[in-house]
């Protein structure tokens, strides 16, 4: 049980999906959190997100199954389609199986709903102030403070920076500048309304089956999938550009966006000649940084203010939801103030490398996407033709050893990469390293 000593007052910057998932998880454990966002309405920008079973697990655990499986929608299969045919090269069974293979399902949801459903379940258990600007702050002990554009300083016991890649905490947390890698790639994001779909034969297997399908294609790649009982496609449409603006919010021509794709599967071209406006925006990569916590052990960083992702592995949610979800863990077993530092050290020694390790596997997929046609594309195409060949007698029932797709170029396919993201347990990880850990904090 809490008491006085533990009780603490945690001030977490930025009110999106880390931010609310790391409010609901410390307000669960019993701390006083204070939520400051500079927004002055809750919402989130942004359209599909990917939950793998990595985040899924924690959102079932939460008590969010019923909405998810409402809103959400489940992918039969993850596809892998030459940019001009709109032929399959490759395939990743998902649905029942996965739920089968990891214990919980994989969702597809629009990031407006999972946002809507971490306030429904934090809301009750913290303070969220919005209008409220961060300008600049203080993370050194005993008594870190933030300081409001208004004026007001509030006082805290711990600082927790979820305020994303234009981060103010960060460099008050780190020495030394955001070390930024152009990826030479923009996105251009929009949704369409999947109604009248059913009536066209072109277009019908995209709800009748739904999935993720990625057309890839030289320099640039396209993601495809189903949100909202099937009722919305989501697209995101990767290509070279390197003058947009780093912003999820940025107006796109969508003129632009249909000429960038001329000549690609007729499919593709059905749906992007029904998008009415579009987003876009320069995708730029960040070198991990050296530590998330700062020398006074007071203040730390999690999800996009520390390791931003780009979104070819479809993981950013994951991670920054699984960062939360470890932080809480930690400090729901506080005995003293004296701890905090040593649990900020814990948690940053259970999710540097793995996240990490995220950060830089899905910046290495956009070069397998990529590839021109030639003989890398060929070679790849050939690697993953022949994974499609086992995933298809699995599924027909034939026992194959997941060995069996290693060293496949495409980590959404071979299956070591993919258990050592979507297996992952984030209480469970706490729960092991408290087992051999904790007894040197509350000792």
């Amino acid at each position: 049980m809490l008491t006085d000593e533990t009780d603490l007052h945690i001030i977490i910057v930025g009110c999106g999906l880390s931010g609310l998932a790391a409010a609901y998880c410390l307000g669960k454990a019993g701390h006083r959190v204070t939520v400051v966002e500079a927004a002055e309405v809750l919402g989130d920008i942004g359209a599909g997100l990917q939950l793998g079973p990595n985040l899924s697990r924690l959102l079932l655990r939460w008590g969010l199954r019923e909405k998810l499986d409402t809103l959400a929608v489940r992918p039969e299969a993850i596809s892998f389609m030459r940019y001009d045919t709109g032929e399959r090269v490759g395939i990743d069974i998902y649905g029942l199986k996965v739920e089968k293979e990891y214990g919980v399902p994989h969702y597809q949801a629009h990031r407006a709903d999972l946002h809507q459903m971490l306030c429904d379940i934090a809301l009750p258990l913290v303070n969220i102030r919005l209008k409220s600007r961060v300008v600049s702050l203080s993370p050194d002990p005993p008594s870190p403070c933030v300081t409001l554009q208004s004026g007001e300083v509030i006082y805290g016991d711990v600082i927790v920076g979820a305020d994303g890649v234009k981060s103010i905490v960060r460099p008050c947390l780190v020495d030394g500048p955001d070390t930024l890698t152009q990826t030479g790639d923009a996105a251009f994001r929009a949704t369409i309304s999947t109604e009248g779909f059913e009536n066209d034969p072109e277009l019908k297997v995209f709800v009748d089956h739904p999935g993720l399908t990625v057309w890839m294609g030289p320099n640039q790649h396209v993601v495809g999938y189903n949100l909202r009982g099937n009722k919305i496609y989501n697209l995101v449409m990767v290509h070279p550009d390197t003058e947009s603006t780093e912003s999820w919010s940025a107006p796109g021509d969508v003129s632009e966006m249909y000429k960038t794709y001329e000549g690609w599967d007729p499919r593709l071209r059905k749906m992007q000649a029904k998008i009415t406006s579009v987003l876009k925006s320069r995708l730029v990569g960040r070198q991990p940084l050296k530590t998330w916590i700062h020398s006074g052990g007071r203040a730390a960083l999690m999800g996009d203010a520390c390791h931003p992702m780009l979104p070819y592995r479809g993981q950013g949610a994951a991670m920054a939801i699984e960062d939360a979800a470890v932080l809480g863990n930690l400090f729901s077993r506080i005995t003293e103030k004296s701890q905090i530092p040593a649990l900020l050290k814990a948690y940053e020694s259970l999710r540097y490398d793995r996240a990490t390790a995220v950060q830089l596997t899905s910046h290495s997929l956009r070069y397998v996407f990529h590839h021109p046609d030639g003989p890398e594309q060929q070679a790849r195409d050939a690697a993953m033709r022949q994974a499609m060949e086992l995933t298809l007698k699995e599924a027909r029932g034939e026992d194959i050893p997941r060995e069996a797709y290693s060293k496949n170029p495409n980590a959404w396919i071979d299956k070591a990469k993919k258990d050592m993201i979507l297996s992952y347990d984030a209480d469970q990880a706490v729960e092991d390293w408290w087992k051999e850990h904790g007894a040197s904090i509350i000792s």
